[in-house]
């Protein structure tokens, strides 16, 4: 995957992987825009995002992205430590994100009947200090339900998305 080259030593690695009938660039906004304070996590909301829902529109303050951007925000204000910063960006393919001990990338790849393949992989290294249970319970525990349920919220925005207009200029 994209951005592996990025963490050595993580204790975790999680891939996860959903296809979506929808081709990869009405995919892509959804990735761009998550975050707290942004679009959410298309998760639990109440777990996330402090009970607010999740958008269910793609919102132009996150159209675009750069490398060194600010990305997935955990909190608010956004640091290095709550939140991700963009390490590689290719539209609508690949996009990788990373902190100190972790990324979080992205790869999109289209299908023979028009959808994407969208695959995710997270990986995190482990510190030692007093929020390191409450670490491991969120990591080892509560990722596959979240990421799960963030994949099909992508894959079901992402579907339902009226078709968006080309772009002028």
């Amino acid at each position: 995957m994209p951005g592996d080259d990025l963490l050595d030593g993580a204790a975790f690695t999680a891939t996860r992987a959903v296809s979506i009938a929808a081709p990869p660039g009405r995919v892509w906004p959804w990735l761009l825009q998550v975050g707290f304070g942004r679009a959410g996590f298309y998760s639990y909301d109440l777990l996330d995002n402090l009970g607010r829902p999740s958008a269910t529109e793609i919102l132009p303050d996150f159209a675009s992205v750069a490398v060194g951007d600010v990305a997935a925000p955990m909190a608010s204000p956004a640091n290095d430590q709550n939140s991700f910063v963009v390490a590689e960006a290719v539209e609508p393919s690949v996009l990788v994100w990373s902190k100190p001990d972790s990324t979080w990338a992205w790869k999109l790849t289209a299908d023979d009947a028009g959808g994407t393949r969208l695959v995710t992989r997270l990986k995190a290294r482990y510190q030692l200090g007093p929020f390191l249970p409450v670490t491991l319970m969120l990591m080892e525990v509560g990722d596959f339900p979240m990421m799960r349920r963030m994949l099909v919220g992508i894959r079901s925005r992402a579907e339902t998305q009226a078709e968006l207009p080309a772009r002028r200029g």
